[in-house]
């Protein structure tokens, strides 16, 4: 099985093409930006302006909607008045149903999510997930690389990650442990792979997906794109646990009575 293009490869194309050679490239397909917000009112704004004036009106994002997901602040007007289709849940569906919910409502070939809380959101973020999918029919999701500063602090980002998930991979599912970001919620995906993997509830949405398009899909399906420095709301550490929690559940549920080191012989190529 060929591995996966590197993550130095998709990082050298952030210089070599723009915005307008991307929509010349994407042809008929479409592109879907979906983002499920709750209480993100200081940045959703912000992050919805950016995809409208820079690409919507250029052609690459034809759909752009939000899930705003119970909030109870000004996150819903605040993206509609950014030029975004707001969608509300009438009860908090967590990340995973706020998910499903913008897919449900999206007919785009090409489906990017972000997340509502980042703060220093550069049209790039967009640009750079879906390239890869436009420029090679084999690569199935995209998952976005970056460095993610705690407090100011460079390389103490991601604790989730590094404490569990990457340990967890790393026993169970070897072929996913180089993953830079495997809980990013910054990924892309293709129509098809929405029609054929489910999204998981809550926090457990991003791990389970990143394993389920391995075992469909194979390795080589997945390709990454490195972001630069992605900068966001950090939480406490005791909010922390429920997300922990469930990327362990999610784990552990789709490795229960497969061998860790053979888990990899489960993946099919892309037909």
């Amino acid at each position: 099985m060929s591995a996966a293009p590197p993550l130095a490869a998709w990082r050298a194309k952030r210089a070599a093409g723009g915005i307008a050679e991307l929509v010349a490239r994407k042809g008929e397909q479409s592109v879907a930006v979906c983002i499920p917000a709750r209480d993100e009112g200081a940045t959703i704004g912000g992050i919805v302006r950016t995809i409208n004036e820079r690409l919507v009106a250029a052609g690459l994002v034809d759909e752009l909607v939000v899930v705003d997901d119970g909030s109870d602040d000004d996150t819903g007007i605040r993206a509609v008045a950014g030029g975004a289709r707001v969608i509300r849940c009438a009860e908090p569906a967590g990340k995973g149903g706020a998910l499903r919910c913008a897919v449900a409502e999206t007919t785009a070939d090409i489906v990017v999510f972000v997340d509502g809380d980042v703060i220093n959101f550069p049209p790039w973020f967009v640009v750079g997930l879906v390239a890869p999918l436009v420029e090679d029919p084999s690569v199935m999701m995209v998952k976005a690389g970056y460095e993610r500063p705690l407090h100011g602090q460079r390389g103490e980002g991601g604790r989730v990650t590094e404490i569990l998930a990457r340990p967890l991979l790393e026993r169970f599912y070897p072929d996913l442990a180089d993953i830079a970001q495997p809980l990013a919620g910054e990924f892309a995906v293709r129509r098809a792979v929405l029609d054929e993997v489910s999204l998981a509830d809550g926090y457990a949405v991003d791990i389970a997906l990143l394993i389920d398009v391995w075992a469909r899909f194979g390795r080589h399906a997945i390709a990454e794109v490195d972001l630069g420095e992605r900068t966001h709301r950090n939480r406490p550490l005791h909010q922390l646990r429920p997300h922990s929690r469930a990327v362990l559940d999610a784990v552990l549920d789709r490795a229960a009575g497969t061998p860790p080191m053979a888990a990899g012989l489960r993946s099919r190529p892309v037909r």
